[in-house]
């Protein structure tokens, strides 16, 4: 069973007065490749496969972003690792984020990726602040040893150079606040030759927690002179063009502000462009955006499993909504398209969109951790070139 595409234009039409009467149009350039919007999904592990990736772009342009991935997983051609890269035809630009601690492992993944996969961009991760990552000295831990950070970017940029691939990287501001590592990690950056960066304005200690400071970001833009693509509570299209105007970035990531809103492409699209911008969609739009993803889903992965992974989902899309806990209790148990349009035939399709969830945070949040694990002795010195450190990648999403 197929389940109906969300036609193109089911939104009606206003103009974007809320913001800004007048934007000028933008391009976002990453080395040799020219991004249309100057917006980038950010790799979301469980979210962003090929099915969400596609949704999302059907709604607007920008540069889509695989899963993250592990350099060892795919040098040592792990199963799930492999399997999570699959991209749908549309896909003019393949991108892919890295996570790995190790030169040699980063730089051989990067030749499988450009050479075996055909992957036109490849980001890596420097930004994750989850406990068992930061411990072993991975994610948002490892900009604090600045040699080791700077033989991995060199070493993946030589790497995908004979493709002409540009290279980006992601990190946060630091570990805490008491030790910082973007300015130091945006320098190194431009001199291994990396051709954006995007900063999430938050520590590892915040993880998602509070608000972000763009304030960082504004200074790693007047840092450096490599594109700066700026992370961090952007829940609106208003949101993107105000921090634009504020910190001088290049462009902006989406990460939870998209989740259970694909349309928010669509109007980041027309708010960056100058144009006009469609009304939020009704709980029916929504219930018909749900039925595209389930296809998409279904179509990646097989009904079952596509319909069990649309679970998670489903409180994102509803949030607000007037839909009784029975009914949502049915959505996140569908396991079929059956079981779906059980569901969705008992919503009321013109109920409006909750506007008092505008501008609110999605997602995990959670609170600020009290300190950091790393390693011992971590903070001691910042070479780090002597170090082993495999085991940060194990138990890490992608292999």
């Amino acid at each position: 069973m197929t389940t109906p595409h969300l036609a193109e234009g089911s939104f009606t039409t206003r103009h974007a007065a809320n913001i800004g009467d007048s934007v000028t149009p933008r391009q976002l350039r990453v080395g040799e490749l020219v991004v249309d919007t100057p917006v980038v999904l950010a790799p979301m592990a469980g979210i962003t496969n090929a099915a969400f990736r596609q949704l999302c772009r059907e709604q607007g342009a920008g540069l889509y972003v695989c899963e993250m991935i592990t350099s060892r997983g795919l040098v040592e051609r792990d199963a799930k690792t492999l399997d999570m890269l699959q991209f749908d035809p549309g896909e003019t630009t393949r991108s892919v984020q890295l996570y790995g601690t190790d030169p040699y492992y980063m730089a051989e993944a990067t030749k499988i990726l450009c050479g075996e996969y055909g992957v036109g961009h490849v980001d890596m991760n420097f930004g994750c602040p989850v406990p068992k990552v930061t411990r072993k000295g991975g994610g948002a831990a490892l900009p604090w040893k600045r040699d080791l950070l700077g033989a991995i970017l060199s070493a993946v940029v030589r790497a995908a150079e004979p493709y002409r691939i540009p290279v980006t990287c992601k990190t946060r501001k630091g570990i805490d606040d008491d030790h910082p590592t973007y300015l130091d990690a945006g320098r190194i950056a431009e001199q291994s030759g990396i051709s954006a960066i995007a900063l999430h304005g938050r520590t590892a200690q915040q993880a998602y927690s509070g608000q972000a400071d763009w304030d960082a970001i504004a200074a790693l833009a007047d840092h450096v002179d490599i594109p700066v693509l700026g992370n961090g509570d952007i829940w609106e299209a208003a949101d993107a063009l105000r921090m634009i105007k504020e910190t001088g970035a290049a462009g902006v990531v989406i990460g939870r502000g998209c989740l259970g809103r694909p349309w928010l492409f669509r109007d980041l699209a027309d708010a960056f462009a100058g144009r006009p911008t469609r009304t939020l969609p009704n709980l029916g739009e929504v219930s018909d955006m749900v039925r595209r993803h389930a296809e998409l889903l279904a179509g990646l992965m097989g009904e079952q499993r596509g319909l069990t992974d649309l679970r998670k989902h489903m409180s994102w899309y509803f949030k607000g909504f007037p839909v009784g806990g029975d009914i949502r209790g049915g959505l996140g148990t569908v396991s079929g398209f059956a079981d779906l349009e059980d569901q969705l035939r008992r919503l009321d399709p013109d109920a409006p969109f909750p506007a008092d969830i505008l501008g609110r945070p999605r997602g995990r949040q959670g609170s600020p951790r009290s300190k950091v694990t790393l390693p011992e002795g971590w903070l001691d010195d910042t070479c780090g070139l002597d170090l082993e450190l495999a085991a940060a990648e194990i138990g890490v999403s992608g292999g």
